[in-house]
């Protein structure tokens, strides 16, 4: 984690540096375009830019402080002077330097009606919100950026407001802030015209979504980065990405591909001379090889990275890799080697310590004395201000007196036009009444008249509306009479249809009987009868021995019985008179599934009202599932049945499902019992719909309407219903 936050302050630089080159570059172009009389005064300025970005920044440094020294630069001057001191403090972390200069950068920035002044409010916020964020006051940082991104956009300074944008991106990101930080560098993408500011948006949109565990948005952004650094041939950002990357990898435990990427970026940073990511580089290859255990690699890596960490005196990243030594000599129980490496990384954490307190000294001191030259250089500008005011102030006094003679005459004169103006005003005033009132008069005559043309309109109106009113109540009144007469006409005829139903329903129960009686009588004379004759001629000639004859007859014998039987079951609707529709349906059911061995489940609901049902439609109900039953074991080749009864809402609905082989409802050829089943189902004015399909089984859902039961109709004193109840019992 110290490499990890060791690369995003070493990223942050990298994009400061950018950032400064790119803005004092163009503040450079900016000020030479519009103000080419004053390149002269302000050549010492741009020279010293000119020195810092060509990287000689000690010569800058001090020929910034002879400017300051001379008391002779105007304001314009003192600022970008005081602007370049901040950027060079800031580069070296001496945060108090470069915010003092900072602030007297941007006391300094007097000029009236100048773009670059505004140019440069930006770029010392900018400094100053990097300064405290270093410091650790991220809140404070945040003020500052905030007040960079105003200021940028009064004056529609694009790049400075993207830095900005940029910069309270990442203070966001340290606030733990992740979703306002990523808002704000994806809005920094938009802004196509600085690569280093997408690069840097791209690199910390891939390392939040690392720490946020999106490990594959983490992925898409780092790559995108990468693109774009081989695209600008930026080496330093491949290496950051590539580091990115790796670290992502490693978090998902996906250690080869970690180390592949770790290994791409050691080798771009050796190639660059990009020292301090090459250390970074070999230290991540580093703590790869310890997570696979392969110490001794580790060590060897290690050893390269602080040999280069020794060379240029990176103190820091050896007292780092001492402490990763010391972890791989314990993981190896060399605990002599460990208690070495634990001494030089203490050694150099003291140095490290013993430095900063002499920087922290050397700092006070510059503070010390910049703060004396700065008094010195006020007093001077304190007298030349001073003169410059008495001077003033006399030509001032001399125009005022001037002035106060002109404002006398002005004044004279104004009155003589205002007591002309308030003349004329006044017979204005006079003429508007007098023609206010005549347009008042001829308003109130307009508003009589209206009103008198509105009353007559409405009598006029209102005649003809009555007597259509009255004439529309009598007809009315009459068609009233006449609805009556309808209703009774027709209620009479409605009682005559009923009697002629129930006529009707008596009639074809009679034949039904009739038919019934014949079909029974003609299986009993003809299968019966003929073969109980049979048996008895044969029985007459009968021999004890003759043991083939007595199988014959006993043969005959079962098939009269099955005849005798099956005529039983057509003749069982009759037992739903001396018992429930339901149990006599149960019993049945019972019977089959253990004849045939198929698992039949019934459900019926609800159980009363069903058995309350007409008996015609009980025993229609009971020959329908007869014949689905009969289909089921003849071709279904099923295992199990399922059938529901329900009746709701006059609705009674036959749901019958088998799991047997099932066929296709378009080409299915139409047999007897289909045909029967249909007939049987139209009979009761019901429907049926067949869902099948083959090796899926069969379901028929059947629905019949049941009519509400009519009252009890009379003709000529005798009641239809025992006449009904009469045939039934015969």
């Amino acid at each position: 984690m110290a490499i990890w936050s060791g690369r995003l302050y070493l990223l942050i630089f990298i994009f400061l540096s950018f950032s400064l080159h790119a803005q004092i570059e163009t503040k450079k172009k900016t000020f030479i375009s519009r103000n080419p009389v004053k390149i002269k005064e302000d050549k010492n300025t741009l020279a010293l830019y000119d020195l810092y970005n060509k990287g000689d920044e000690k010569k800058a440094y001090k020929k910034a402080h002879s400017i300051l020294k001379s008391g002779i630069a105007d304001n314009r001057a003192l600022a970008r002077t005081n602007l370049l001191l901040a950027y060079y403090f800031n580069k070296r972390a001496i945060i108090d330097s470069s915010i003092y200069y900072t602030n007297q950068a941007l006391k300094f920035n007097t000029v009236v009606n100048d773009s670059l002044k505004n140019r440069l409010f930006s770029l010392g916020y900018n400094l100053l919100a990097i300064n405290y964020k270093k410091r650790g006051l991220l809140n404070e940082s945040k003020k500052w950026h905030l007040k960079g991104i105003e200021a940028s956009q009064k004056y529609n300074e694009i790049n400075l407001f993207y830095t900005h944008t940029h910069g309270l991106a990442q203070t966001y990101s340290e606030l733990g802030e992740y979703s306002n930080a990523l808002k704000l560098f994806k809005q920094c993408l938009e802004y196509k015209d600085d690569n280093e500011i997408i690069l840097g948006s791209y690199i910390n949109i891939g390392d939040i979504y690392s720490k946020l565990k999106d490990y594959d948005n983490a992925s898409i952004f780092y790559k995108k980065g990468k693109a774009l650094s081989e695209k600008t041939n930026n080496n330093q950002g491949r290496v950051i990405v590539l580091l990115g990357l790796g670290e992502n990898y490693q978090l998902q435990k996906k250690t080869q591909e970690a180390l592949k990427m770790f290994q791409e970026a050691l080798a771009i940073a050796d190639k660059s001379e990009l020292n301090q990511l090459s250390i970074v580089s070999r230290s991540s290859i580093g703590d790869t090889y310890i997570s696979l255990k392969k110490y001794n690699e580790a060590k060897l890596i290690f050893s390269e990275a602080l040999q280069k960490s020794v060379h240029f005196g990176l103190l820091q990243n050896q007292s780092s890799i001492y402490d990763e030594l010391r972890k791989i000599a314990i993981l190896q129980d060399d605990y002599k080697s460990a208690y070495s490496f634990f001494e030089k990384s203490a050694l150099i954490k003291d140095s490290i310590n013993n430095l900063q307190k002499i920087k922290e000294i050397n700092e006070l001191e510059v503070k010390y004395k910049t703060a004396q030259k700065q008094k010195e250089i006020e007093a001077l500008k304190f007298e030349n201000e001073a003169k410059k005011l008495t001077l003033a102030n006399q030509e001032e006094a001399i125009k005022n007196m001037i002035l106060q003679e002109e404002i006398s005459k002005k004044n004279n004169e104004n009155t003589i036009l205002a007591y002309q103006n308030s003349s004329n005003k006044k017979r204005n005033e006079i003429a508007l009444l007098k023609k206010d009132q005549q347009f008042k008069a001829l308003e109130i005559n307009q508003q009589k008249k209206i009103r008198w043309f509105t009353i007559i309109a409405f009598l006029i109106l209102m005649i003809p509306i009555i007597g259509l009113l009255f004439q529309y109540y009598k007809r009315f009144k009459v068609q009233h009479l006449l609805n009556i007469k309808h209703a009774e006409i027709s209620s009479q005829k409605i009682d005559g249809i009923l009697k002629e139903q129930e006529l009707e329903l008596i009639k074809a129960s009679i034949s039904g009987q009739d038919k019934e009686r014949q079909r029974i009588a003609q299986e009993l004379h003809d299968s019966i009868g003929g073969n109980l004759a049979a048996i008895k001629l044969q029985v007459n000639h009968l021999n004890a021995s003759d043991f083939s004859n007595i199988q014959k007859i006993s043969l005959q014998l079962d098939e009269t019985y099955q005849q005798v039987r099956n005529l039983s079951h057509t003749l069982l609707p009759k037992k739903f008179s001396q018992n429930k529709f339901l149990e006599v349906l149960e019993s049945y059911l019972k019977n089959i599934s253990e004849a045939s061995k198929i698992k039949i489940s019934y459900i019926p609901y609800p159980k009363k009202e069903i058995n309350d049902l007409d008996e015609n439609i009980q025993i229609e109900v009971f020959k329908i599932i007869q014949e689905l039953l009969t289909n089921t074991i003849k071709h279904a080749k099923a295992s199990e049945v399922e059938i529901q009864l329900n009746y709701i809402e006059n609705i009674l609905n036959v749901l019958f499902e088998d799991n047997g082989i099932g066929f296709e409802t378009k080409n299915h050829s139409k047999g007897i019992g289909f045909i029967n089943l249909e007939n049987r189902i139209k009979k009761l004015n019901g429907s049926f719909v067949i869902d099948s399909k083959l090796k899926r089984g069969s379901i028929f859902n059947i629905e019949i309407p049941i009519a509400e039961p009519k009252p009890k109709a009379k003709i000529k004193g005798i009641d239809l219903k025992n006449q009904l109840d009469e045939l039934k019992s015969n």
